[in-house]
């Protein structure tokens, strides 16, 4: 049944409120980062706008060291958790056994523990493997924090696929290995595609291992925000500053690359 005018308003409308809500933080906070300290703690429009925020926050750090630790880590941390994930996901996917369900429950599980549960044997692990305040071992926590989602997403990408594809291949000569870079990997290269900007994204953003397992040398974006924070107190002009220029590439990417991600997320939803 077509939808009537009028729903398709009311889903308008409400398609864009909800568009507001989830905008407003970022807006404010970039609308904060103009202000001077004395108007960021008063709520309002009327203010007389400025760059002395970001002057002193440029002034204070090195964004462009952290930056650069930020992409890195990122990437990185994405690339490995693919590497892992695309080979477990085609096992899985196509050579099940009675444990594969139980064992994709157990890894989703994984996800609902609180990072400060573990936060102490990762810790003495790092420092012993000398990985404390080093740019590989974020790569490596942040790789097996969403290892999970990945394999998740990916399984489920791979379970669109025919399986008779593989076995015309398998026809032709074609090994495992065959299969699953020169078949599989081709079809569902839009799946695997969302998959790693998803995964870019959340280690872009996270920051409870960044802050407790580095200090200065490696330190992503999300330390640089947090070093901001004094016993003082907040300054919320300065804070505001740090967060934008952090969000900021993020968020441009995640702009650009929006289409990529929808038509990846919905992969195989319509046959």
């Amino acid at each position: 049944m077509r939808a009537t005018p009028l729903q398709r308003l009311l889903t308008t409308v409400v398609g864009w409120l909800f568009a507001l809500l989830l905008f407003f933080p970022i807006a404010w906070t970039v609308l904060t980062s103009f202000k001077s300290e004395r108007d960021a703690t008063t709520p309002g429009l009327s203010f007389s706008p400025t760059l002395a925020s970001y002057h002193e926050v440029f002034a204070r750090a090195d964004y462009i060291t952290f930056a650069l630790n930020s992409i890195f880590i990122s990437l990185g941390g994405t690339v490995l958790a693919l590497l892992f994930a695309i080979p477990a996901a085609y096992s899985m996917a196509f050579h099940p056994t009675e444990r594969t369900r139980s064992t994709l429950l157990w890894m989703l599980s994984t996800k609902m523990l609180p990072p400060v549960g573990v936060l102490v044997p990762i810790y003495l692990l790092f420092r012993t493997a000398g990985l404390l305040d080093s740019r590989s071992g974020l790569v490596m926590i942040y790789a097996l924090m969403n290892l999970p989602i990945i394999v998740w997403m990916l399984f489920t990408f791979y379970k669109e696929v025919p399986n008779e594809i593989l076995e015309a291949g398998r026809m032709d000569g074609a090994r495992t290995w065959g299969e699953l870079w020169f078949l599989l990997l081709p079809l569902t290269m839009p799946g695997v595609a969302s998959t790693g900007l998803l995964s870019l994204i959340l280690c872009w953003n996270e920051a409870f291992w960044s802050l407790n397992l580095t200090s200065a040398g490696a330190a992503p974006l999300t330390a640089f925000i947090a070093s901001f924070s004094s016993p003082e107190g907040l300054f919320f002009a300065k804070l505001s500053a740090a967060s934008t220029m952090a969000v900021a590439p993020i968020l441009v990417f995640g702009w650009f690359s929006q289409r990529q991600l929808v038509q990846g997320l919905t992969f195989g939803a319509v046959k």
